[in-house]
């Protein structure tokens, strides 16, 4: 049996929530790098995944989301992509404590295939030097996430694939008139059927138009492959206060939402932006008596 099928026999699966905010309230300067800190302030990255597993995650993430060699050149830090890599694998490895497991987390490179910014043979090397420092460092399984090109989150799927463990892929759905297609267009039934044919062990969706949103793009995915539904959504929708991204909603009214992305076919079910630990808990509180220890 796979991790994946371990994880979801006992029923639907509590993720994590954001790591940004969390390591913004320990310190991290608006314009510092995030995953720097797995080198700099690994006590304080470690006390994220272990706040989430306290608040009963069952899988936590890792602080490794613009680890990639493309993104972290713009900083001068792309000859450390190893070291931040193989770090973040192994911080969030002591904050699970083997009480969750860890899905190490690649994003987007930042560039545009489109544009000519990136060749598809760059991203492939660094998302596979990135994947492969995550496996040494620990990692249960690899998530690619808060995807926008369906090519890029292809690429990437492949290089993970390389490693040998489970990928799971999310895309960000925010765009178009229904707030219902990623920025390059592309609709949840399409993503889905690209990501499962790229080799995705688990699909879905993390960030984007809010929870609310994300129940119907969470079904139609749902509809379109038989693979488990990954949905890490956002808070609601992102206000603007006194030059500040502020997140209004409520965990319990995100916890609200639980049995309707359940309906929808979610497998999985976390936060992204706006989230912290106390919406975990209340994701958690929401799944009594539907999962099995």
């Amino acid at each position: 049996m796979t991790i994946i099928e371990q994880l979801i026999a006992g029923g639907p699966v509590v993720t994590d929530g954001a790591w940004g905010t969390q390591l913004y309230a320990r310190g991290l300067d608006p314009g510092d790098v995030p995953d720097s800190w797995n080198l700099s302030h690994p006590d304080r990255v470690e006390e994220v995944g272990r706040a989430y597993v306290e608040a009963g995650s069952q899988v936590i993430l890792t602080n490794t989301l613009r680890a990639n060699r493309v993104t972290l050149a713009a900083y001068g830090l792309a000859e450390k992509t190893v070291e931040i890599n193989r770090a973040g694998a192994a911080i969030s490895r002591r904050a699970a404590e083997g009480r969750a497991r860890v899905f190490a987390s690649i994003g987007p490179s930042g560039r545009l295939l489109v544009m000519g910014e990136v060749t598809e043979d760059e991203l492939f090397e660094a998302f596979r030097e990135q994947a492969e420092a995550l496996a040494e460092g620990g990692a249960d399984a690899l998530l690619i996430e808060t995807m926008t090109d369906l090519t890029e989150a292809s690429i990437a799927i492949r290089a993970a694939e390389e490693t040998d463990l489970p990928v799971a892929a999310s895309m960000v759905f925010d765009s178009g008139k229904e707030k219902d297609r990623t920025m390059m267009g592309t609709t949840p039934e399409r993503a889905a059927a690209a990501l499962e044919s790229a080799g995705a062990d688990v699909v879905g969706a993390n960030c984007g138009v809010g929870i609310a949103g994300y129940v119907g793009v969470c079904r139609r995915m749902h509809a379109a492959t038989s693979l488990p539904i990954w949905i890490k959504a956002n808070a609601g929708l992102p206000e603007f206060v006194d030059g500040r991204t502020t997140y209004r909603m409520t965990a319990a009214e995100f916890a609200s939402y639980v049995p309707a992305l359940l309906e929808a076919g979610a497998s999985f079910i976390g936060g992204c932006c706006g989230t912290g630990p106390e919406f975990v808990r209340a994701i958690a509180q929401a799944l009594d008596g539907r999962r099995t220890p």
